[in-house]
């Protein structure tokens, strides 16, 4: 496996880690445990911050002249970052309408 393809895994780990703690948080705060909420939102926040460095290697990268090498599978952990990091932003917006019910 080259390292282009090992980043994307890296990336669609953590991203994936982190869409499924701010889902669960929406289902915490449905619940009212928004003390736990906030927790999954953090540790959201946490695995995306890790998905995002293996993206920002690659954009250094890149900026230093060196190209990277484009597959189908680092476009995917694109799409998934950005999906991901969309559904924490609005899991934190959700359990804010729950928090003011």
């Amino acid at each position: 496996m080259d390292a282009i393809t090992e980043i994307a895994f890296q990336i669609i780990l953590y991203a994936g880690n982190g869409k499924s703690s701010a889902m669960e948080a929406i289902q915490e705060a449905k619940e009212g445990n928004f003390e736990r909420a906030d927790e999954l939102i953090q540790e959201a926040s946490e695995e995306l911050g890790k998905s995002h460095e293996f993206q920002t290697k690659l954009l250094q990268k890149e900026a230093s002249g060196e190209a990277n090498q484009i597959n189908v599978i680092l476009i995917h952990s694109q799409d998934h970052l950005m999906t991901a990091m969309t559904v924490r932003d609005l899991a934190v917006e959700i359990i804010e309408i729950y928090r003011n019910k």
